[in-house]
């Protein structure tokens, strides 16, 4: 009996070391494996991303023209925010209304001067102008307003399921997109007592070609000197007559 139980508490006696061995090894492990699967994220192909934000923004006057509103409600996320250039602010579903109705017409709308900015794989940022001829607006009451002009826009990209969508969106309008600076105007001297008035000085004589030396100048011919004149000729005395005796 006692041979059994000897037996018996040497089994569980190993069974307890083993399973403490392994309870403190095992943890190790996990680590190990977690460390080795971790992989780093893809660079992003800008190239590819610039390409597909350039030909979304290029379909805006397309989009105008057309009234086409299913790609507004593409392209415009349902939680987008859009600045309008007099300060008002608008949602996807308002947008997409105004442009089935043809509340913004245009003779004429060019996209110019794209630059996007590829901030990681799902993000990016882009700036570009927009150039409208003759641009009209129907307001609510409406009246029509002007929007001819030029305007920079900002937009904010981020990709949803794969797809490019624009999360945000302001536009300012260029009040003077030629004008230039004007210089400074010097200020005027303040006025003092005036100068003597110089002798005009005698006409310089035209300048020569090159490797000709200038003409010298004749100089003025003196006045003939007066001559003087001659002292009178004084009559010699005539001899008196002698008198006859």
């Amino acid at each position: 009996m006692k041979k059994y139980l000897s037996a018996a508490g040497l089994f569980l006696a190993t069974a307890l070391l083993a399973f403490s061995q392994f309870g403190c090894a095992s943890p190790q492990t996990t680590n190990t494996n977690t460390a080795s699967t971790a992989t780093p994220e893809p660079t992003p192909n800008k190239a590819a991303i610039e390409a597909e934000l350039i030909r979304i923004e290029n379909d805006w006057p397309r989009i105008i023209k057309e009234h086409d509103a299913a790609t507004v409600r593409r392209i415009e996320a349902d939680d987008v925010s859009i600045i309008y250039p007099d300060g008002s602010t608008g949602n996807k579903e308002q947008d997409a209304k105004d442009i089935e109705a043809g509340t913004v017409t245009a003779d004429s709308w060019e996209i110019s001067d794209i630059k996007a900015n590829v901030l990681d794989n799902d993000s990016a940022v882009v700036s570009l102008r927009n150039t409208v001829k003759n641009g009209k607006v129907k307001s609510p009451d409406g009246k029509s307003v002007d929007l001819s002009g030029q305007y920079l826009s900002m937009d904010t990209f981020a990709r949803r399921n794969g797809q490019w969508q624009l999360v945000a969106a302001a536009s300012v309008k260029i009040l003077s997109p030629n004008a230039t600076a004007s210089p400074t105007p010097k200020a005027s001297p303040s006025p003092g007592a005036s100068p003597a008035i110089k002798a005009t000085p005698s006409p310089r004589v035209a300048s020569s070609p090159k490797g000709t030396p200038p003409p010298r100048v004749t100089p003025a011919l003196k006045g003939t000197p007066v001559p003087k004149p001659s002292p009178a000729i004084k009559p010699e005395p005539t001899p008196a007559k002698t008198k006859t005796p």
